[in-house]
């Protein structure tokens, strides 16, 4: 699994401000995996039983909030965004799901689904994951700062969360398919029941989503997270933020100088790799991942979160390898403590 924990602090105590509940700091830590990778069982098929899969589009055109015509893009955006959703095999329709959201999708929805597949049904509570309801959202387009993949996921504010929260899961509520195979379909509005994951700056904004709206999003799984200095700097965030999710760790220390005890309300577990985007001394700076994300976990630790770093050894970004052999363990850690409030 993971190896060796190198250090890691409790949340939040008990009879503190709202939010997840106290559980153990096993896990909670600094962890180095590799060079050798073997990939998790739980990740793998194992003859349970299978949950289903939807799939539906997006127009980019309806939305409000990210329609591909934002003055700062330099880059133009796709005219729809698919959307991949997994219903585990455990989901009570009528119930209130637990949930995933996943950047880049279908992104990580395979793996998920198998670990979902694997562990709802396992009787050992640090094992076992809840039944959530996994939803992979496409990114608008391009890769690059200035185009929309980077205006909905580099940008340091709440406008993704809110995208997600207010346009991506009532479609999901409201498509066809999935109303016809549970009616009574609805989402937790327990923030300890949803959660974010990405890789590379879908990393950036899964942490963001949970940064900016701890009230919507809790938790928080960031593979090779781009918490470098990528935002636009056109965007209109930029006057506050003007070194992107760089000021998250470094400069504004905005972890560090936190007043709103987001210790009590976030469980977030980070990713980085000896060979990661920026390793080099040619890149390093505000756009070095390794040095930013080991400079998150220290911030993180230092407040007192509940977290979990792993640094892949031998491995680049965004590394399939890291995640095969750590997703499993990362997703019954992530889940710790999780008891449905029925909202």
């Amino acid at each position: 699994a993971a190896g060796s924990a190198s250090g890691g602090m409790a949340g939040s105590a008990a009879g503190g401000p709202p939010g997840l509940p106290e559980v153990s700091a096993d896990g909670d830590g600094d962890f180095i995996v590799g060079p050798n990778y073997t990939n998790e069982k739980e990740l793998s098929e194992q003859g349970n039983t299978k949950g289903k899969s939807f799939s539906f589009n997006m127009a980019l055109a309806d939305s409000k909030l990210f329609d591909g015509k934002d003055p700062t893009l330099t880059k133009a955006a796709n005219t729809t965004r698919s959307i991949n959703v997994y219903i585990p095999a455990k989901y009570q329709d009528g119930t209130p799901a637990a949930l995933l959201v996943i950047q880049d999708g279908p992104g990580e929805l395979n793996q998920v689904s198998r670990a979902l597949d694997n562990l709802t049904g396992e009787t050992d509570p640090m094992r076992k994951l809840p039944p959530f309801i996994a939803v992979a959202v496409q990114n608008g387009g391009n890769d690059s700062i200035g185009s929309e993949r980077g205006l909905e996921y580099d940008t340091v504010s709440d406008k993704y969360a809110r995208f997600i929260d207010t346009e991506v899961l009532p479609a999901v509520i409201n498509d066809a398919k999935i109303k016809a195979a549970y009616p009574g379909l609805k989402f937790t509005t327990d923030p300890s029941g949803r959660a974010t994951m990405g890789c590379s700056s879908g990393g950036a904004a899964a942490f963001t989503m949970a940064w900016f709206r701890p009230d919507l999003f809790s938790r928080v799984v960031a593979y090779s997270a781009t918490l470098v200095a990528q935002q636009n700097s056109k965007a209109p965030e930029a006057a506050m933020y003007p070194n992107g999710a760089w000021d998250y760790h470094s400069i504004k220390e905005l972890i560090k100088n936190d007043t709103e005890g987001r210790e009590k309300k976030l469980r977030i577990f980070i990713n980085a790799n000896e060979n990661d985007n920026g390793s080099t001394a040619a890149e390093s700076g505000k756009h070095n991942w390794l040095m930013a994300n080991q400079r998150t976990a220290a911030a993180l630790k230092a407040k007192g979160f509940h977290y979990k770093y792993i640094e892949g050894k031998g491995q680049g970004h965004c590394a399939g390898t890291v995640k095969s052999a750590t997703m499993a363990t990362v997703l019954m850690w992530l889940w710790r403590g999780y008891v449905p409030s029925g909202k």
